[in-house]
């Protein structure tokens, strides 16, 4: 299996794992207040739900997208992006919320099956290549059920798809500067994760300054910012303290974690 069919295939797994927690929540659960300041459980869903369904589209049909993100960039000058992209979910009942992220997740897939590795994408910034757009999906559904596990005081089993959302959250070490007009200070860093089955995985340069280890679960919780650096067991030095500090493995204008003992 390519990488490209498996990070299809660990796409799906991830929806599937949160589906099987939402699924069983009753209405009272589903407006349970997130770690996501305004944010319900049915807002994460419906989140994912408009962002799987414009996914699909940058997939299909570029010029759509485009069109659509006018007035998506509009809209949040005016009744404000949540608003837009969640007030016609809020208005479902929980049974119909589900049913319309399932209906944009399997839309999405379909759409996803015709990517190939010398592929574009268009989305919210620069355009991203096929790899890093599906990862990036991934990245969105474990985030953000993360929030939901956190809210309903659920399980979810770690997993090796953690990989991807790992490696991406190394990739945009860079960004993590960027995107608050910063400039990343000199000196490599190698990143030395112990994924869930036990696996040691690496990236950056043997001669690297300095070293980030840890979980792999701990390091995607910061680098998505659903934990602040010091709630983890993430063995750091200065130049990774002042990295996962800002760390921001996602698109958007620059924004902060939670605070030290607030995850």
């Amino acid at each position: 299996m390519g990488e490209l069919d498996e990070l299809r295939s660990d796409l799906v797994a991830e929806q599937e794992a949160l589906d099987s927690i939402v699924a069983g929540l009753d209405e009272e659960e589903w407006a349970s207040a997130t770690p996501s300041p305004g944010w319900t459980v049915a807002d994460q869903i419906g989140h994912l739900t408009y962002f799987d369904g414009t996914a699909a589209t940058a997939i299909t049909d570029p010029e759509a997208f485009a069109a659509g993100l006018e007035v998506l960039f509009a809209a949040a000058g005016g009744i404000g992006v949540d608003a837009f992209t969640l007030d016609a979910f809020r208005a479902l009942p929980p049974a119909r919320q589900l049913e319309a992220w399932r209906h944009n997740r399997q839309v999405l897939a379909e759409a996803a099956a015709v990517l190939t590795d010398g592929a574009r994408v268009p989305w919210y910034g620069p355009s991203m290549g096929a790899r890093s757009f599906l990862t990036a999906r991934l990245m969105e559904v474990w985030a953000h059920g993360r929030d939901i596990v956190d809210a309903v005081g659920a399980t979810r089993q770690a997993s090796d798809r953690l990989r991807h959302i790992a490696q991406l959250g190394y990739l945009t070490r860079g960004w993590s500067y960027t995107v608050r007009g910063e400039t990343a200070p000199e000196g490599e860093i190698r990143l030395v994760l112990t994924g869930p089955s036990g696996q040691t995985w690496t990236w950056g340069p043997d001669d690297a300054a300095e070293t980030v280890e840890g979980s792999a679960e701990d390091f995607c919780l910061v680098v998505t910012q659903r934990r602040h650096l010091d709630d983890t067991d993430l063995v750091v030095d200065d130049l990774g303290r002042h990295w996962l500090l800002r760390a921001q493995a996602f698109a958007g204008g620059p924004t902060d974690g939670p605070a030290p003992g607030n995850s």
